[in-house]
């Protein structure tokens, strides 16, 4: 085609002179326009053929090679696939809460459960033209996740993009350059190290509550709020050394920014619309440049106060940098082939910070919060614990790290309420995957929440919430089977896995020392899936002050 285009523009270039010189015959100017308009056919023959190939041709290839391996699914509808019944149902499933119950796939993930239920767990679903195949095989899965350069994360949407990218979308020589550099900020040293910062803001939320409190000692407030500007405060500080005052404005821009994404994902996927200038579009991109330059701004100071020899912060800003500026130097010895990060590329990273951690924490807590107002009897077992290791002292890293009650409950909410629903993996050329052969360019779904839901996996309880099933670890639990990756898997695991946990064993343990806590008449059971799972209306509970 590109050998075409350059035919064209030869002659078209010619074509001026053709109409003034005056050698130039009639049966010359027939025969330029002649090849100009065969040209012009030939090209507008094969942009069709590549339309009918990606909107017909592609898709039916896929279906028939995906039959024969023997998945199943909806016959392929011309371009739009399973969209239009899939956005249905989502919105039908969504528009009600549900009854106090664990068992939310029916709400958060309708239109899987209903494919998987017609089909079987080898199936796929159409999403536009693209098939998406469920992978629901433990052993399949773990090949996934190790196999991290035949199965690469799907490239982000330019929307996704603008909210955080990073670590989180880079393959290849760059993932494993910038894993190296921000690998130090997330140790468990580091983590000790951050502690206190932790404890700082755990301690202002419950400062908070404690004020809210009426004269008999008891209030009743949504906690999902707090919780959200807990995890924000925690991010701020450890990965910025400011308070969540001083990054209240960046988080809301986020919180807007996620919405109006969400908002366009949801959409039917017209080709070429995600480049128009929409007034959705032009929010997202202006709030990208106000994030950045804030951003911007604070890393600049930084590198300043490094390069002029001051000592680095301990919060992931400074480790990160100082991580960095080791690369630098490294590549500058001719010690390493490969280039640090830039300023953008760090700016990515702490969007990324921002994004991640406080969503990934707050929905954890919240259904924390959930379930043991739910489950009293689990909670005043968690709370005895925390008492034995603590008493009325600080939660120190040690005693986190004792905390085995703590750490079954929050697996159990994890299984149950697994932050995202899934994870997507590409096929770029045909491969094998135990005893498949995927074609290249069908994507891989790794059905999180259905794989933690799943009775054949967990057991006729799989449906309730039962953290003892946790109390001998996660490979007993699981029986050494991959069915709980909450975090994802092997290489690519969420680097912040640890930082989470921590945070939220710190926010519980403080949470238990001082109140009970049970569901108000108020709370309407409603998991959404957004980024994360999180509650529709909020967590209403009525807090109550410990009486020691």
């Amino acid at each position: 085609m590109q050998t075409i285009l350059v035919l064209l523009l030869e002659v078209l270039s010619s074509f001026p002179c053709c109409l003034w010189l005056p050698h130039q015959t009639a049966r010359e100017m027939e025969a330029a326009w002649a090849t100009i308009l065969t040209l012009i056919l030939i090209l507008t023959l094969i942009c069709t053929l590549k339309v009918l190939n990606w909107v017909w041709l592609r898709p039916k290839r896929f279906e028939r090679l995906l039959r024969q391996q023997g998945f199943k699914g909806n016959p392929y509808k011309l371009f739009l696939g399973d969209s239009k019944e899939l956005l249905k149902m989502r919105n039908e499933a969504l528009s009600k809460p549900i009854n106090l119950s664990d068992d939310i796939v029916p709400r958060v993930v309708s239109f899987d459960q209903h494919i998987v239920n017609k089909y079987g767990k080898n199936s796929f679903i159409w999403i536009g033209p693209k098939p998406r195949v469920m992978i629901s095989d433990p052993e399949q899965i773990k090949d996934v996740f190790n196999k991290i350069h035949d199965f690469p994360k799907p490239l982000l949407h330019p929307l996704v993009k603008l909210l955080a990218s990073g670590l989180a979308g880079y393959e290849g020589e760059k993932w494993s350059t910038h894993r190296r550099i921000i690998n130090p900020a997330f140790n468990l040293e580091k983590l000790k190290i951050m502690l206190p910062l932790f404890f700082k803001s755990c301690n202002d939320m419950v400062n908070k509550w404690e004020e809210m409190l009426s004269s008999d000692g008891s209030c009743e407030l949504d906690a999902w709020p707090f919780l959200q500007n807990l995890a924000s405060d925690v991010i701020s500080r450890s990965a910025f050394g400011s308070s969540y005052d001083e990054g209240r404005r960046i988080f809301q821009l986020l919180r807007e920014q996620i919405q109006i994404l969400i908002n366009e994902l949801l959409k039917v996927q017209i080709p070429g619309w995600r480049y128009l200038p929409t007034k959705n579009h032009r929010r997202m991109k202006l709030i990208d440049r106000d994030i950045k330059a804030s951003l911007k701004d604070m890393i600049k100071k930084r590198e300043k106060a490094l390069k002029a020899g001051e000592a680095t912060k301990n919060d992931l800003l400074g480790i990160l940098l100082e991580s960095n500026q080791k690369e630098i130097q490294e590549f500058e010895n001719g010690n390493n082939k490969n280039v640090a990060m830039s300023i953008e590329e760090v700016i990515d990273e702490c969007k990324l910070f921002y994004f991640a951690g406080q969503e990934t924490t707050s929905v954890l807590l919240v259904w924390t919060m959930v379930l043991l107002s739910r489950y009293r009897d689990w909670q005043e077992r968690a709370r005895e614990e925390v008492f034995q290791v603590f008493g009325n002292q600080k939660p120190d890293f040690d005693g986190l790290s004792r905390l085995k009650i703590v750490t079954m409950i929050l697996h159990e909410v994890l299984r149950l309420y697994s932050p995202v629903v899934g994870m997507n993996r590409t096929v770029k050329k045909d491969m094998k995957l135990g005893s498949l052969t995927l074609p290249a360019g069908v994507e891989i779904f790794l059905p999180t929440l259905l794989i933690h839901h799943d009775g054949e996996l967990w057991g006729k309880d799989v449906k309730q919430f039962n953290p003892e099933r946790f109390s001998e670890g996660v490979v007993k639990a699981t029986n050494g089977r991959l069915s709980f990756f909450p975090f994802g898997w092997g290489p690519r695991i969420c680097i912040g896995q640890n930082f989470s946990l921590l945070e939220a064993k710190m926010a519980l343990s403080m949470i238990l020392q001082h109140f009970s806590f049970e569901l108000s008449p108020a709370y309407t059971h409603a998991p959404t899936p957004s980024v994360t799972i999180q509650p529709q209306y909020g967590a209403h509970i009525i807090l109550r002050k410990v009486q020691i």
